[in-house]
C-alpha cells in the first residue's frame, strides 16, 4: 500500500537524507580511507548543482553535443497490432552515443573537472556506460579506464571498439562470472589505489552516497522532457510509464517526473530463463536486503549473504542488486516492479524493429515487452516507455543466437 504521508510533490527534496538513505536503503559503506574523498565529492556536487554556471554549461552540452531534447514517438503500428491502447517511446536511443548513459556521464565529467581530477574510472556491462564515459573523457580531455567482464566483451564487440576509438583503456575482467558484478569489483579496487587523481563514475543509481542521488538527478532530464512532450502531443498524461530496471538509472530518470501524477509506474526486471538462482537478475522480485558495492538495497544473495550469480540476455541488466531508491519506491508502493523473460525481450526486439523501424537495446526490449503485455491487459489508454538505448550493439549477438526468428 502507498504510504499516505509521502508528499511526492517535494519527494526529491527529502530523499535521500543527508546520509544518503532512501528509507532504510542506501548509505555509504566504504573503507575509512575513502570517507573524506566521498564527503568531498558530495560537497562539491551540492555546490555546483546550485551553480548557474554549472547548470548553464550542462544545458549547453545537452543541446549542442548530446542533441537533446530527444523526441517522444507514437508507435502507431505497434499499438494497432496490440489493440486500442496507444504506446509511446521516449527516444533515448537517439541521445548521442545511443543511450541514456551520456546524461549522467557528462555531468560526472563536469564534476570531475571541478574537482581537478585527471582520470575517469568506470565499469560497464552492455558497454553503453563505457562508451558514454569514454565520450565524456574525450570531451573534457581526461584519461579513461573502463573495466568490463570478458563475457560482456565478447558479446558487445562494437561498443568495445568504440571505447578504444574514443581513447579509453578497456580492462578485461577475468574472475568470477566475468560480467557486470565482477567489473564493478575490479573498477572499485582500481579506484582505491588512485582516488586522489581519479573519479569513479558509477554507471547507475547504485553505489555509495552521493552517486545514487547524483545519477538520478542527471537522468531526471529524461522524465522532465517526456512529460512535457507527452502533454503537448496528447493534451493528457500517460496512463502508465514503463522502464527496464537493472541498476535502474534510466528508470529513475523517467519515473521522477511522474511520481506526483495520477500515473501507474512500472519497473521491469530481467527474468532471464527461469526463477531459480543463476537463471535471472530480478533483484526486487526475488532478493532480500543486503549490502554490496558500498550501499544497502535489495539483492540476490545466498545464505551467507554473498551475491548470487545472475543472468540476463541483456548485459546491462545482469546485476545482483538494484538502486536503493527503487527499493524504497517499491516499499512505498508507488512503483510496481514486474519482470520480462529473455524470450519476451527477444520477441519485443524483433517486433519493434519490424513494425516501427526502431531497433531497441536488449535492455530496453524488456520494458517494451512488458508494455506490450500491459497494453493488451489495459485495452485502452496510453503507455509511455523509456526506450533507453539502441540495439546496434546487440545485433551480432541476437542474430547469432536468435537469427531463426527472422523467418
Amino acid at each position: 500500500m502507498l504510504e499516505k504521508n509521502v508528499d511526492f510533490a517535494v519527494y526529491t527534496k527529502h530523499n535521500p537524507t543527508k546520509d544518503g538513505y532512501f528509507g532504510t536503503y542506501g548509505g555509504a559503506y566504504i573503507p575509512p580511507q575513502l570517507e573524506a574523498e566521498f564527503a568531498r565529492i558530495s560537497q562539491a556536487y551540492e555546490t555546483i548543482c546550485k551553480s548557474s554556471r554549472f547548470i548553464s554549461e550542462l544545458r549547453r552540452i545537452r543541446k549542442e553535443f548530446q542533441g537533446r531534447p530527444t523526441p517522444t514517438y507514437h508507435c502507431e503500428r505497434l499499438s494497432n497490432m496490440l489493440g486500442n491502447c496507444q504506446i509511446y517511446l521516449k527516444r533515448e536511443d537517439l541521445n548521442h552515443t545511443g543511450a541514456h548513459k551520456l546524461n549522467h556521464c557528462m555531468g560526472e565529467g563536469l564534476l570531475a573537472k571541478y574537482l581537478g581530477k585527471k582520470k575517469l574510472i568506470a565499469e560497464t556491462g552492455a558497454g553503453q556506460h563505457g562508451v558514454a564515459l569514454a565520450t565524456a573523457a574525450a570531451f573534457f580531455g581526461l584519461e579513461c579506464d573502463i573495466y568490463m567482464g570478458e563475457v560482456d566483451i565478447a558479446k558487445q564487440a562494437p561498443n568495445v571498439a568504440r571505447m578504444k576509438l574514443l581513447g579509453a583503456r578497456v580492462v578485461p575482467v577475468s574472475h568470477g562470472l566475468k560480467t557486470l558484478k565482477e567489473a564493478v569489483d575490479a573498477a572499485f579496487e582500481a579506484y582505491m589505489k588512485e582516488y586522489e587523481e581519479s573519479m569513479y563514475c558509477i554507471g547507475s543509481v547504485v553505489g555509495p552516497h552521493p552517486f545514487p542521488m547524483m545519477v538520478r538527478d542527471f537522468q531526471s532530464v529524461v522524465g522532465i522532457e517526456a512529460r512535457e512532450q507527452f502533454l503537448e502531443m496528447t493534451g493528457n498524461l500517460p496512463d502508465a510509464v514503463v522502464a527496464c530496471v537493472g541498476g535502474g538509472s534510466n528508470a529513475a530518470g523517467i519515473f521522477m517526473a511522474f511520481l506526483n501524477d495520477p500515473v501507474e509506474i512500472y519497473g521491469v526486471e530481467p527474468l532471464g530463463v527461469g526463477t531459480k538462482r543463476g537463471e535471472h537478475a530480478a533483484s526486487l522480485t526475488y532478493g532480500k536486503e543486503g549490502i554490496m558495492h558500498g550501499f544497502k538495497s535489495i539483492m540476490l544473495q545466498n545464505e551467507e549473504g554473498e551475491p548470487d550469480p545472475v543472468y540476463s540476455v541483456a548485459s546491462g541488466l545482469d546485476y545482483p542488486s538494484v538502486g536503493p531508491e527503487h527499493a524504497y519506491l517499491r516499499d512505498l508502493g508507488r512503483v510496481n516492479y514486474k519482470t520480462a523473460s529473455d524470450d519476451e525481450a527477444i520477441d519485443a526486439f524483433f517486433t519493434l524493429s519490424k513494425l516501427e523501424g526502431i531497433i531497441p537495446a536488449l535492455e530496453s526490449a524488456h520494458a517494451i515487452a512488458y508494455a506490450m503485455k500491459l497494453a493488451k491487459e489495459m485495452g485502452t489508454g496510453s503507455i509511455l516507455v523509456n526506450c533507453s538505448g539502441r540495439g546496434d550493439k546487440d545485433l551480432d549477438y541476437v542474430l547469432e543466437k536468435y537469427g531463426d526468428r527472422l523467418k
